[in-house]
């Protein structure tokens, strides 16, 4: 059973009078928020404090949506659980809109959002505006979230370089939060909950003191129960121009046996050409939509001549591949097939079986089409990965016509040569056709 540990930390810093930051530590539900509020005094840690209130509340009230999800975490599920945090800090920015139109002196008052939710050996992330979530895996530290920032607009559009943000102007203007309209739009994400995982919520007046470099050696202070704290610290003692939150989760459990399992997957999938260019982030987000498949030995996966829209990814056991009843290569762990099922629905070109038995995963069309609507960078990097691999795939199949038509060349030389023998090469007779 996985168990979480959790410590909190807020401070007002050295600059502000007040502190607007809120969080949240409830884990009885399994709850964790940071909220870094806006608006003036009083405006925004009123803001912070309702977005806490609200989505524990809409998290509350799908609970059984939560407990679907723990003990049944497919597909389906997380895209329900995914919704739900969704719908909580939606719920979050129309209380906070309408506190803010019921009170003059609270106009225009809002929080950044980011908040975890865990279910059984899954966790489920939502955010809106600056404050990030990062995961401390295995020694390196990823960040789970992306700034709703005007800098991160521009460095995502290649406007400007990492080298120029901090000294480029508007680096602190958000282009999201919860409650300035009735409405806003929340990332989700889905992720593994993997004994020594750590994750750390924060408000900007911690990360903007954190360079991407020292967060490993950060991260892997112990004790973990310090670690809130050190941070905050820190934060404060570089200058503290804002307050600074931080809360820390540790996934302990006794039993270690999904780590390697979670990890061989991102490292397997970055090795596929059509995942290449992806985020650790990003490689989470697709396994999140995959679907865990088993394959009994002599099983069929998919047959030459019918249609599919499925990916097949090979975790353990290997495939054969045959077409026209020949079998033409094995596929071992890392082998992937089926993507161009993911472009048109032309039929199969191949049948392939399982040689023994086999774990995979299969990625949809439908499936990877809703991702990628929501993730605009990732859908370019796909559609980018998907240019080369069919690029490459004619300069083979170009190359492979060009030896053809040479050996056809040579066979009609041979054949019509007065004396029946080639003037190619060494003039010994063709090689069979296709070798």
């Amino acid at each position: 059973m996985t168990a979480i540990k959790s410590w909190a930390r807020t401070d007002i810093g050295r600059k502000r009078k007040h502190n607007e930051d809120s969080f949240l530590v409830d884990d009885e539900l399994g709850l964790y928020i940071v909220a870094d509020g806006m608006g003036g005094h009083a405006a925004g840690e009123v803001a912070s404090a309702q977005a806490v209130q609200s989505i524990r509340a809409g998290l509350l009230e799908g609970k059984a949506v939560l407990e679907q999800f723990r003990t049944t975490p497919t597909v389906e599920a997380r895209e329900a659980v995914a919704a739900l945090m969704e719908k909580a800090i939606h719920k979050a920015c129309a209380d906070i809109h309408a506190l803010a139109q019921s009170d003059q002196g609270k106009r225009g008052m809002g929080t950044t959002v980011v908040a975890l939710v865990c279910a059984g050996k899954k966790a489920v992330v939502g955010h809106v505006g600056d404050s990030r979530v990062y995961l401390f895996r295995n020694g390196r530290a990823h960040q789970l979230t992306e700034d709703h920032t005007i800098i991160q607009e521009q460095l995502k559009r290649g406007l400007i370089t990492k080298d120029q943000v901090a000294t480029a102007e508007n680096k602190n203007v958000i282009t999201r939060a919860v409650g300035i309209q009735p409405s806003v739009a929340v990332d989700t994400l889905v992720t593994d909950l993997i004994p020594g995982d750590l994750y750390m919520l924060c408000s900007d007046g911690l990360h903007g003191y954190l360079s991407d470099d020292e967060l490993p050696a950060l991260f892997s202070q112990e004790p973990r129960s310090k670690l809130a704290d050190s941070l905050v610290d820190l934060a404060v003692q570089r200058g503290g121009k804002d307050n600074v939150t931080a809360v820390a989760l540790s996934i302990e459990s006794s039993d270690d046996e999904e780590t390697t399992d979670v990890e061989g997957k991102t490292e397997i999938l970055r090795r596929i050409p059509l995942f290449q260019h992806m985020t650790y982030k990003e490689l989470l987000g697709i396994l999140g939509i995959a679907r865990g498949r088993q394959f009994e030995k002599g099983q069929p996966i998919i047959k030459e001549g019918e249609s599919g829209d499925e990916l097949f990814v090979l975790f353990r056991g290997k495939v054969d591949v045959i077409k026209n009843g020949l079998h033409i290569a094995q596929l071992k762990p890392g082998g992937h097939f089926g993507e161009m099922g993911l472009v048109d629905q032309a039929p199969r070109s191949a049948t392939v079986v399982a040689a023994e038995d086999t774990s995979a995963i299969s990625i949809d069309r439908d499936s990877l089409l809703k991702l990628m609507r929501r993730d605009s960078l990732l859908a370019v990097k796909l559609l980018w990965s998907f240019v080369q691999v069919l690029s490459e795939r004619l300069r083979n199949t170009n190359e492979a016509l060009s030896e053809l038509k040479h050996e056809l060349d040579q066979v009609r030389q041979a054949a019509t040569d007065p004396m029946g023998e080639m003037k190619v090469g060494s003039g010994s007779a063709p090689p069979p056709f296709g070798q």
